[in-house]
């Protein structure tokens, strides 16, 4: 490359920003700048390819190379040495090309004669939208400055790409966020919805990339970088939370950060403006952050990526508030959110899709408690979606239709219908007792978690709340809630109940639920390790706040209180004793108790299912935790989807161990219920009710589904199907039950 690195960079910047100005079609502009880069560069060939669809890239424009290759050469994601720059998000530098691992010759486009390789993928906020590339007959590996160069050329270009400058015929030139889009992720909250995107973080539009005076510019980005320095103090004066200030301390070593700045330095130097050197920045470290494994590296480079759209907001005075109105059926898109925040927005959206999050997320918690249908791990979608974008939420199949075409609407749409018509179907039988074809009465309870959820005790049909989860008003708090607080809520609940049961779990953290003001541990395996009654027990002086506060809001009244993930009989009674002495304190104050406390016990855990029998005996009552127990049954984190999937609750193993559960409750008459989101599953929920089980405690829209079909079923007929299948040595029952109840209609 010629001499003069700097001056020839922002020359080539400048040249490449009058072309972005130029009324001209997008394939004119295309092959406009690989004449300018391969002429800035000193090289014989510039090309770009972009990706006509998730797995293909074509080359669009290039100098140098035969030119009847444009839109005809194409190749797969991994493909070659485009191909691999693509998949990789990785530079190629090489000086012989044809002997590079992974080459491969395209002889359409007469590049034999080229030794030397350089590709830079071109890709914006870690969306990956092509590869730029320059080749030279000379055999030699390209300098760093000259790479340098290049990865400044691929950031401007990814930025025109996002500003539709290269809009033209053909896939890959489609104009981006028009196309509709799939976009699979995974179930976090049932349900189905339609409506329009409302981004919980507007994307940060940069439109001035180039800049010809790099003085100003980085004037400019130091007046910001104080103003978000002092942000950042100003949060961390505020905080209280010696935990919360530890936070804010590694947030604050990043603002401060003299590489950082430098480098943003560096590209404003060779003429990138204030706001594409940070977007520059902030590229790679998403880059980085999508290869990253541990954990903790991931935080951090999380928190950078936070830092760089603060001070994108900071230098382009774009704030959340945009301007935009809400649509009236919002569906809330953003790459992860908190408890409180997603209350804020309340029950006014009609879907929720994350980038991120997790089946045990609190976000998911607050969606299932709303029952708003959530799909976690969409990738892409925050930076694939526009404001007000029509979008369909599948949160049954963990799928998302980003503006579809009729077809799917269509399909969609009587989708929709069909579960609406039977939502009416369902509402018919609301207040009829759940009795099954042979006459056996099943018990129907909700889960619960806010005092949003109780009026859908009644709408729903419910018999009570088998588990009212305490845990949400300590996560959508920044400090720990108040005794007193606790006390009121509570009493609001048993008060909405009007008397129905209401079993309150003891606060159950840990593993995916951590506390804002709670340092959190870094444990290899989080779900087996410190968690929820351990914690409790570990710290006395939380449970017997919360265990003083539920005495007091029951103001007399009967009391049901549950224990979280007791692995052994030694924590139900350390816990018990906990009770006991709560109990014995507020009578000693002239505190009136409740008139009958039953306590009882989570069942989580392989282990519980074999404790003694004098365990099964003094327990009150247990509630099989489904959720948890799966997977520990089958080793299987419920969080991994290459893994929770392959195992059904209807395997034949785990129906005979849970039919376990159930004679050992038999033989002591010790109650027993069920609880998770098998429970709501019609089929599932029929067999479980087969092996035994007469109490189920599931989401309140659920109720309507598990109760049609329980009272069309002889428990008896399907407990012999069950039977045979396990006779035969099949692994699960599923299909034997499915054919039986076939056989019904």
């Amino acid at each position: 490359m010629p001499d003069g690195l700097e001056s020839e960079s922002r020359k080539l910047l400048r040249r490449l920003r009058d072309t972005m100005a130029e009324d001209a079609a997008g394939q004119a502009r295309l092959d406009k700048i690989t004449h300018l880069t391969a002429d800035s560069m000193g090289t014989e060939v510039c090309s770009i390819y972009l990706f006509r669809d998730d797995n293909t890239l074509e080359l669009c424009a290039t100098e140098g190379l035969k030119a009847e290759a444009v839109h005809k050469t194409r190749m797969k994601l991994g493909e070659g040495l485009v191909g691999r720059v693509a998949r990789t998000g990785r530079i190629i530098n090489a000086a012989d090309a044809p002997s590079f691992a992974g080459f491969r010759y395209m002889p359409e486009t007469g590049e034999e004669i080229y030794s030397s390789f350089l590709g830079i993928p071109i890709q914006r906020l870690g969306e990956k939208l092509g590869v730029l590339v320059v080749q030279s007959r000379q055999a030699r590996e390209f300098t760093s400055d000259e790479v340098y160069a290049l990865e400044v050329v691929a950031m401007v270009l990814a930025e025109m790409a996002e500003l539709g400058a290269f809009v033209g015929e053909g896939a890959a030139l489609a104009a981006r966020h028009t196309e509709p889009r799939l976009l699979r992720g995974t179930m976090g909250q049932e349900g189905a919805a339609e409506g329009h995107v409302w981004l919980h973080e507007p994307r940060v539009v940069v439109t001035n990339l180039v800049a010809d005076d790099p003085a100003r510019e980085k004037e400019r980005l130091d007046e910001a970088v104080q103003s978000l320095q002092v942000s950042v103090d100003d949060l961390l004066a505020s905080a209280q939370d010696p935990e919360q200030r530890a936070v804010l301390e590694a947030y604050r070593m990043f603002a401060s950060s003299k590489g950082w700045l430098r480098r943003m330095e560096e590209d404003i130097e060779r003429g990138l403006s204030a706001e594409s050197a940070v977007e520059k920045q902030q590229s790679l470290a998403r880059a980085r952050m999508s290869q990253a494994t541990d954990a903790y590296l991931r935080e951090r480079l999380q928190d950078l990526d936070d830092l760089s759209n603060r001070l994108l907001r900071l230098l382009t005075g774009q704030g959340n508030e945009t301007g935009a109105e809400m649509p009236p059926d919002p569906i809330l898109v953003a790459r992860n959110i908190g408890p409180g925040e997603l209350l804020d927005y309340g029950r006014s959206l009609k879907g929720i899709v994350l980038e991120e999050g997790s089946v045990g997320s609190h976000a998911a918690i607050v969606a299932r408690a709303l029952a708003i249908p959530l799909v976690i791990h969409a990738g892409g979608i925050t930076t694939e979606a526009l404001n007000g974008d029509h979008i369909m939420v599948d949160g049954d199949q963990g799928v998302v239709h980003l503006r579809p075409d009729e077809t799917v609407v269509g399909a969609f749409r009587d989708k929709m219908a069909m579960q609406t018509k039977a939502l009416e179907r369902y509402a018919s039988i609301r207040e009829t007792a759940c009795v099954t074809a042979c006459g056996s009465r099943i018990h129907l309870n909700m889960n619960a978690g806010l005092m949003a959820d109780l009026p859908s005790l009644e709408s729903s049909g419910a018999e009570g709340v088998g588990l009212f989860r305490t845990e949400l008003q300590f996560l959508v708090r920044n400090q720990m809630p108040k005794r007193t607080e606790l006390a009121a809520l509570y009493a609001r609940v048993l008060d909405a109940a009007h008397g129905k049961r209401v079993n309150f779990r003891t606060l159950d953290i840990g593993s995916d639920k951590v506390l804002p003001y709670m340092k959190p541990n870094d444990e290899p395996n989080p779900a087996l390790g410190w968690r929820a009654i351990r914690v409790g027990l570990d710290r006395p002086g939380v449970m017997r706040m919360q265990l003083q506060a539920l005495l007091r809001a029951a103001q007399g009244r009967p009391l049901t209180v549950m224990f979280p993930f007791i692995a052994q009989l030694d924590e139900f009674y350390a816990a018990r004793a906990e009770m006991d002495k709560t109990i014995a304190r507020e009578r000693r104050l002239g505190h009136p108790v409740p008139e009958k406390i039953e306590i009882g016990a989570m069942l989580e855990t392989p282990s519980l299912a074999y404790a003694p029998r004098r365990f099964f005996e003094e327990v009150d009552f247990l509630s099989i935790g489904g959720n948890d127990l799966k997977q520990f049954f089958y080793a299987a984190d419920r969080e991994n989807e290459r893994v929770r999937r392959r195992y059904d609750t209807l395997n034949c193993c785990f129906l005979t161990f849970v039919e376990e559960i159930v004679t050992r409750c038999a033989q002591t008459d010790t109650p027993l219920s069920f609880c998770g989101e098998d429970a709501g599953r019609p089929i599932e929920a029929l067999c479980l009710a087969a092996i035994g089980l007469r109490t189920l405690s599931m989401r309140p829209a659920s109720i309507g589904p598990v109760k049609h079909l329980m009272m069309r079923v002889d428990l008896a007929d399907l407990k012999a199907v069950i039977d045979a299948a396990r006779d035969k040595g099949a692994q699960s029952a599923r299909p034997a039950v499915i054919e039986y109840l076939r056989g019904l209609d």
